[in-house]
């Protein structure tokens, strides 16, 4: 859509000026490619993120698991280095 301005200016003398402007709206600085491209880039984005959440996450919980029954496997030790130190004193 255009828009037509005319402005006119008259000097003390009585001589007028007259001025036109021409206003058009230009088509919108944001193309739908570019919107096309923020979504399929935050997408991809999104599912290298849940990616590497479930797999370093199931590494997080295996390791968490190791650490357990080590420590369970230390305190099975420590109770039958205690039963060893009773039959010793017996």
């Amino acid at each position: 859509m255009a828009d037509e301005r005319i402005v006119t200016t008259e000097t003390p003398e009585g001589a007028s000026h007259t001025h036109t402007t021409i206003i058009t709206e230009g088509p919108s600085r944001r193309s739908n490619g570019t919107a096309l491209f923020g979504v399929i880039a935050l997408l991809l984005i999104a599912a290298i993120a849940v990616w590497a959440f479930s797999t370093f996450g199931s590494a997080e919980a295996a390791k968490d698991n190791a650490i357990a029954n080590a420590a369970g496997e230390v305190g099975e030790a420590a109770g039958q280095i205690g039963d060893a130190a009773k039959e010793a004193v017996n």
